[in-house]
């Protein structure tokens, strides 16, 4: 139950993270798509299990479309909004790793 789990949050992950990345472009697309990463981030309880996932399917997500594609085209822009996006990615995969509890230690939440 547990392997789902983590597979349903990363796919989570990768969707809220496809779909910030195709609005990315309009302010409110952006601004929609971070409030609920953030939202989700926050509402997920810090675990190897539970906010990991998440956080790793939407930064991978971001990393597999940022390089230019065959075609010579780019996913992300490189104006303000993509590089907001870029940077929303390394504020979620720094809040993931950073608040990971230690391993071997009990949590006191």
């Amino acid at each position: 139950m547990k392997v789902a789990g983590v597979v349903v949050l990363l796919v989570a992950g990768a969707a809220t993270s496809l779909a910030t990345t195709a609005l990315h472009q309009l302010w409110w697309g952006l601004l929609l798509g971070a409030a609920a990463t953030v939202a989700a981030l926050a509402a997920l309880g810090r675990g190897w299990l539970t906010r990991l996932p998440f956080g790793l399917g939407w930064t991978v997500f971001v990393a597999w479309v940022a390089p230019a594609r065959a075609e010579g085209d780019y996913v992300i822009s490189s104006d303000a909004q993509g590089i907001a996006l870029l940077a929303l990615a390394f504020v979620v995969l720094a809040f993931t790793l950073g608040t990971l509890p230690r391993p071997g230690r009990e949590s006191r939440a």
